[in-house]
């Protein structure tokens, strides 16, 4: 597969936009704005023919790796104008909480989750957000990452192993329901 027409182009960047705002929305660490900065910047890219598809893998995971390539770009640049040595974007939920308990209870036990999964290394959340959010093949989430297949099951593995025992000693409770559908879910 070579380099790819601009309608076809076109048609990757619709196909494979919510996935990718997803995508952005992960690399940069749940805000929003900086999220749609980063897809646009990476669809004018495209456009201008600057970050040109040369057919070395599949369309969405060149895509993801442009997209994480460019928060990141964005992200230095930000760090090196502010003179921050960290930055930290924690976005408050918006809407109104939700009526029913249950639906309260689950919103926390996600609250809770996304914490344990902030505090494994950048690496293995990446892998783990590529794989189970953007349902990426292990080789995808290398080629989008820039690493090698190897690497990112080493990642994949370990990020697995030290979420199942931040989910064990945190008590977090999925319900029964959850363990049943799913008993290797955490495994």
């Amino acid at each position: 597969m070579g380099t790819m027409e601009r309608a076809d182009i076109l048609a990757s960047l619709r196909e494979h936009h919510v996935s990718a705002y997803g995508w952005a929305l992960h690399c940069c660490a749940g805000d929003r704005w900086d999220a749609e900065g980063v897809l646009h910047d990476v669809y004018i890219e495209v456009l201008q023919g600057k970050g040109e598809f040369r057919g070395e893998s599949q369309p969405r995971t060149w895509l993801f790796a442009l997209i994480r390539n460019t928060a990141r770009k964005r992200r230095r640049r930000l760090l090196r104008r502010l003179g921050l040595l960290q930055k930290r974007l924690l976005g408050s939920q918006e809407g109104q909480a939700p009526p029913a308990e249950e639906a309260l209870e689950q919103a926390q036990r996600r609250k809770r989750l996304l914490a344990l999964l902030e505090k494994l290394p950048a690496r293995q959340r990446e892998t783990l957000h590529l794989v189970f959010y953007q349902e990426l093949s292990l080789r995808e989430a290398a080629e989008v990452m820039g690493v090698s297949l190897g690497s990112v099951r080493v990642h994949y593995h370990r990020g697995k192993a030290t979420l199942r025992k931040y989910v064990e000693e945190s008590g977090l409770d999925y319900g029964r329901s959850w363990r049943e559908s799913d008993p290797e879910a955490v495994r």
